[in-house]
C-alpha cells in the first residue's frame, strides 16, 4: 500500500459564500464588511485563538491609531499614493469612531498616539467578536492554510486535511514576523507559485545590534529620552532603550527604514541646546576635570554619559553630545520585528486589492507591500486595507 499522503478529493470540498483566512485586525475587519454586505462568512484562522499579534500589541497600551489630519497621517507610510485612499476610507477619525461604537471609548495622549480608556486590546476584541458572532460569522480556529486544490482552498486542521470551496476569498495572513503568533509569511511561497509578484520581506520598526565593551553592560536597559536620531533623510526625536543586544525602542523603530538601508544613526542628545551655547557651558567649567564629570555637570544621566564614552572617545566634547554616530552591526532578525517591510507588489493587485493572477481572491494587512512606524500607523493601515478588501469582495 502506497504510503503517499492523499487530501481531501476536490468533490469533498466544503462550499461557503465567503472565506476570511486570518483572524487578526485585517482579516477581521474584512469579515466586517462582508457580513455588512449581506454575505455569509467563514473565518479560518490558524492559531488556537483570534487575533494574537493584536492582543500582543496591547498588552503595553493598545495603539490604535493618531489624531492627526489625514495628510500628515498617510505621510508617514512608505507607498502613500496607493493606499492614501484607503486611509481616507477609514482613517484617525473612523477608527476612533468605530471604537466607540463598540463601546470602547478612547483617549489622545499628549504626543497625539490615541488608546482606549481600558489601554488593553482584550476589551474591544470581545466587543467585536461578539457582534461579529451575532451577525452570524463562523470562526474556526486550528484551521491552518495550506495552499489550493485547484480553485479552491485547502486546511490543516485537527480532524485531518479539509478543502474548501467558496465563492470569494479574503487572505489576511500577517506579515512575516512574530511567527508564534501566527503571521510566519508562509503563504508567500504558495502564492508565488500562483505566479503573484512578491517584494522579499525585510524587518521594519525593530532593533539593531552593536558590539558593545564589556564597560556597558551595567547599563542594559537603561532608557535615553528625548534624544534626536538622525539616519538619512528620517529623523525623530524619541526614547529608546539600551540592550544586552544593541539599541531597541519607538525612537530607533522611527528611523529603521533608513538604518535598514545602510544610513548611519547619529544621535544628538541635547537637542534643545544649541552647539554654540553647548560649547559655551564646556568652555566655563574648570580646567583639568575629567570628562565624565564634565558631562555630569551639563545634566546628562549615567547611561548617556556611557554612550558618548563608548563612541566618543577622540572627538571634541561638543561634536560627541551632539553628533554622535553609533556604529551598528545590522537589523534584529527579522522574526524579532514589529512589522515588516514586503510583501504583495501593488503591481499585482486590482484597486480593489484583488489578486491579478487569482480571481475572486483578495488580500489585505501586512501581506500587502507598504511599510509605517509605530504610533498607531500600523494598526489603522491593517483595518482600513481589511475593510477596504472585504468591501471589494463582496462586490465580487
Amino acid at each position: 500500500m502506497s504510503s503517499k499522503f492523499v487530501g481531501p478529493k476536490v468533490s469533498d470540498a466544503q462550499i461557503v459564500d465567503a472565506l476570511v483566512i486570518g483572524a487578526g485586525a485585517a482579516g477581521l475587519m474584512a469579515a466586517e464588511e462582508l457580513l455588512r454586505a449581506g454575505r455569509k462568512v467563514v473565518i479560518c484562522e490558524a492559531k488556537p485563538s483570534p487575533a494574537r499579534k493584536f492582543l500582543m500589541a496591547g498588552k503595553s497600551g493598545l495603539n490604535v491609531t493618531k489624531d492627526e489630519t489625514i495628510d500628515d497621517f498617510a505621510a508617514a507610510y512608505d507607498c502613500p499614493d496607493w493606499l492614501l485612499p484607503m486611509l481616507r476610507d477609514f482613517g484617525p477619525r473612523e477608527v476612533i469612531a468605530w471604537c466607540r461604537g463598540l463601546g470602547q471609548d478612547v483617549f489622545t495622549g499628549t504626543t497625539g498616539r490615541v488608546f482606549p480608556k481600558t489601554m488593553k486590546g482584550s476589551p474591544l476584541l470581545r466587543a467585536w467578536l461578539a457582534r461579529l458572532g451575532a451577525a452570524g460569522a463562523e470562526l474556526r480556529t486550528g484551521w491552518r492554510w495550506t495552499g489550493f486544490d485547484g480553485a479552491h482552498m485547502t486546511f490543516a486542521t485537527a480532524k485531518g486535511p479539509q478543502t474548501i470551496a467558496a465563492n470569494v476569498t479574503v487572505l489576511a495572513l500577517g506579515g512575516a514576523s512574530w511567527a508564534r503568533l501566527g503571521s510566519d509569511g508562509a503563504w508567500a511561497e504558495i502564492l508565488a507559485e500562483r505566479g503573484v509578484p512578491l517584494t522579499p520581506f525585510g524587518p521594519a520598526n525593530m532593533g539593531f545590534q552593536v558590539a558593545w565593551s564589556t564597560h556597558m553592560a551595567k547599563h542594559f536597559g537603561a532608557p535615553i529620552k528625548g534624544a534626536v536620531l538622525r539616519a538619512g533623510d528620517q529623523q525623530a526625536r524619541g526614547e529608546f532603550v539600551i540592550t544586552a543586544a544593541g539599541l531597541e525602542g519607538g525612537g530607533i523603530y522611527t528611523v529603521s527604514r533608513a538604518l535598514r538601508m545602510g544610513a548611519p544613526l547619529v544621535l544628538d542628545l541635547m537637542p534643545d541646546v544649541p552647539t554654540q551655547e553647548l560649547q559655551a557651558k564646556l568652555d566655563a567649567q574648570r580646567p583639568g576635570e575629567s570628562t565624565v564629570n564634565r558631562l555630569r555637570k551639563l545634566g546628562l544621566g549615567a547611561a548617556t554619559i556611557a554612550l558618548i564614552m563608548e563612541f566618543g572617545r577622540g572627538q571634541p566634547l561638543a561634536k560627541a553630545v551632539k553628533s554622535l554616530e553609533v556604529p551598528l552591526l545590522g537589523p534584529n532578525p527579522l522574526d524579532q520585528a514589529i512589522s515588516v517591510a514586503g510583501g504583495i507588489a501593488r503591481v499585482g493587485l486590482t484597486d480593489g486589492l484583488e489578486l491579478k493572477t487569482l480571481p475572486g481572491v483578495f488580500a489585505c494587512g501586512e501581506m500587502l507591500d507598504w511599510e509605517a512606524p509605530t504610533g498607531g500607523y500600523l494598526l489603522t493601515a491593517a483595518w482600513s486595507t481589511g475593510r477596504w478588501a472585504g468591501r471589494a469582495a463582496a462586490q465580487n
